[in-house]
């Protein structure tokens, strides 16, 4: 039994596929079947299994997954451990999504990293909004920037705001027919999560699924707008450039403009480790919220991948 089988099992379990665990993983989808056969093999039992389009914990999973979680855990309190005994840089992984990880993140990262006295390693990854609370509660992240995770009061974890900004719908110079049920509504990766802010805003105007298009990252989005695709949604201070220039116009609606907020999500303070508190204080500051007001051009979104644990059970 190791930490990367019992790593497997948790994310399946909690994401609710295969699929999920590898894409959070950063593995294949092979990958993560194989991690899971070895620890049923070796345990005697399927632990979940798939139930239609998600996966259902047997007995023994359902007992198994909580003492996984919590062993999950103890091998990244124990990495942490080593690398403070060893004198090595503290670890900071953060987390985003949407334009927050396309344009924000890396950068902000970056700034902080670089005007810290002591070293920190910090790294940034791609994860989807539901993914985030099962990547902070189980350890694979430190930090999330983006949603608001916790609408409701919850133990593991805090929902803090960092930056408000102005959500705009965006066009090209083109008329636009009829009215924002029957427009093209072109929105990156995450535009159609149920907890984002883009898909907020889609269920309040009522837009159908089969008048939204779906581009790789938001900068294509906007590309296509621009080109008289349809219409993209934008914090309004990344598109400023873009208006100026006359790219793009934005176009009123009954919902828009309206105000969006960008949320820093962590454990709870006696979980949360010194780098994610130094963070989470450093997002306070003039120089980060000069960062987030002002990011630059955007780096093209990474995929999340935690780390892999060396074997401690054989």
């Amino acid at each position: 039994m190791t930490l990367t089988q019992l790593s497997t099992f948790v994310l399946v379990a909690r994401l609710g596929s295969v699929k999920a665990a590898a894409t959070a993983l950063g593995v294949s989808e092979p990958a993560v079947s194989q991690a899971l056969a070895s620890l049923r093999q070796q345990l005697g039992d399927q632990l979940v299994t798939r139930a239609g389009a998600s996966m259902r914990l047997t007995a023994a999973g359902t007992r198994l997954l909580p003492i996984a979680s919590q062993m999950v855990a103890l091998g990244a309190d124990a990495e942490a451990a080593v690398r403070a005994g060893k004198g090595a840089p503290s670890q900071l992984r953060v987390v985003a999504s949407g334009a927050v990880m396309e344009f924000v993140a890396n950068p902000l990262v970056t700034a902080f990293a670089e005007g810290r006295s002591e070293r920190i390693d910090a790294t940034v990854g791609m994860a989807a909004a539901d993914e985030m609370p099962v990547l902070l509660a189980n350890r694979f992240a430190d930090a999330a920037l983006g949603p608001n995770l916790m609408p409701r009061p919850d133990d593991e974890m805090v929902s803090e705001p960092v930056f408000r900004t102005h959500l705009v719908v965006v066009a090209g110079a083109g008329v636009l027919p009829g009215n924002p049920k029957g427009w093209s509504w072109l929105v990156d990766q995450t535009g159609t999560e149920p907890s984002s802010d883009s898909g907020r805003l889609l269920r309040r105007l009522h837009v159908p699924e089969s008048r939204i298009r779906v581009f790789p990252n938001q900068t294509a989005a906007w590309a296509a707008a621009a080109e008289g695709t349809g219409v993209a949604i934008a914090p309004s201070h990344l598109v400023t450039g873009r208006l100026r220039r006359g790219e793009l116009r934005v176009v009123n609606t009954a919902c828009t403009p309206t105000e969006a907020t960008w949320y820093l999500t962590t454990l709870s303070p006696e979980r949360r480790s010194t780098a994610a508190e130094t963070f989470r204080h450093y997002l306070s500051t003039a120089t980060a919220l000069r960062v987030m007001r002002e990011p630059g051009a955007g780096v093209p979104p990474s995929k999340f991948r935690p780390p892999v644990y060396v074997t401690l059970w054989s």
